[in-house]
């Protein structure tokens, strides 16, 4: 059982290496504006109970924090729309990494046993299906200020 849920870090954490190369070439295509602005959970209170809060909590209060450093807020000068690029590129690669390990999983459901696909696809929701999650709801907040500073509404930075 260790055996499996170590197998699951390690390639959840080669998944993010191969979600960085496949988004690295579908950035550069013309439906990569269309799989910029996905939304998966819009509600607030789902994301809540399912436990994103508490998600976001571990990322700003660990290791984690220091993965990409591009995507986070400094002071009121921070170029929203390219912190949104960089939330939009860290999106994308998590949800490639989440379907590439999904496919793994799937594989060794079926070659091993089904206990050692679920304990990979337990780890993958966390490591790769929350952080895409939590990039689409941060950049939902950046939208919303960029949409007050556009109409010229005074908006304070909520830095969470």
């Amino acid at each position: 059982m260790i055996t499996y849920f170590t197998f699951g870090i390690s390639i959840s954490f080669i998944s993010w290496i191969v979600g960085m190369i496949i988004n690295s070439v579908l950035v550069k295509t013309k439906y990569y504006k269309k799989i910029s602005n996905l939304n998966f959970i819009k509600s607030k209170s789902l994301n809540r109970h399912i436990g994103i809060d508490y998600f976001k909590w571990i990322v700003k209060n660990s290791f984690f924090k220091f993965f990409n450093q591009k995507i986070k807020l400094n002071n009121n000068k921070s170029d929203l729309t390219e912190i949104r690029k960089e939330m939009t590129m860290a999106e994308i690669s998590h949800l490639i990494g989440f379907l590439f390990v999904t496919c793994f999983a799937l594989y060794k459901s079926i070659t091993h046993n089904f206990l050692f696909g679920l304990i990979i696809m337990i780890v993958n929701i966390f490591m790769n299906l929350y952080p895409t999650l939590l990039q689409q709801e941060n950049k939902r907040r950046i939208d919303l200020i960029l949409t007050r500073l556009k109409t010229g509404q005074s908006q304070k930075l909520d830095v969470k």
